[in-house]
C-alpha cells in the first residue's frame, strides 16, 4: 500500500497521477497528495515510475502502515522496487532477472 510522498524529493512530476491504476492521488499545486489510499492495489506502479525515489510503498497490501520517513531513507528503501527490477543504472544488471514480460507472451 502506498504510504510516503517525500516532500524533499518529490518535483510535483505527476508521474504518479499519471500511472496509478486506482486513482489513489490527488493533483494539487505542488506535490501530490495520497487521497485514497485504501484503494491502492500494492501494484508498486507509482514508485517504479517515480524518477526521484521520492515514494514508498509498503508491501503489505491489506492495511497502511506506520512508517517513518527519516528510517526510510537511511534504510535506502524509497524507491527500492525500481532498484529490485533494475530501472536505474546502478542495478541495471538486475534486468534480466525480472521475467515478468514473459506475462504478455512476448
Amino acid at each position: 500500500m502506498i504510504e510516503v510522498i517525500d516532500a524533499e524529493r518529490c518535483t510535483a512530476c505527476d508521474i504518479c497521477v499519471s500511472v496509478c491504476p486506482t486513482n489513489v492521488f490527488d493533483k494539487t499545486d505542488g506535490i501530490p497528495r495520497i487521497a485514497r489510499q485504501s484503494d491502492c492495489q500494492t501494484c508498486f506502479l507509482c514508485e517504479l515510475y517515480c524518477p526521484e525515489d521520492a515514494l514508498f510503498v509498503s508491501p503489505f497490501a491489506d492495511a497502511p502502515q506506520a512508517v517513518d520517513v527519516a528510517a526510510l531513507k537511511e534504510a535506502t528503501l524509497l524507491g527500492s522496487y525500481r532498484r529490485a527490477v533494475g530501472w536505474v543504472e546502478e542495478s541495471r544488471h538486475l534486468r534480466t532477472a525480472d521475467r515478468s514480460y514473459r506475462l504478455f507472451g512476448h
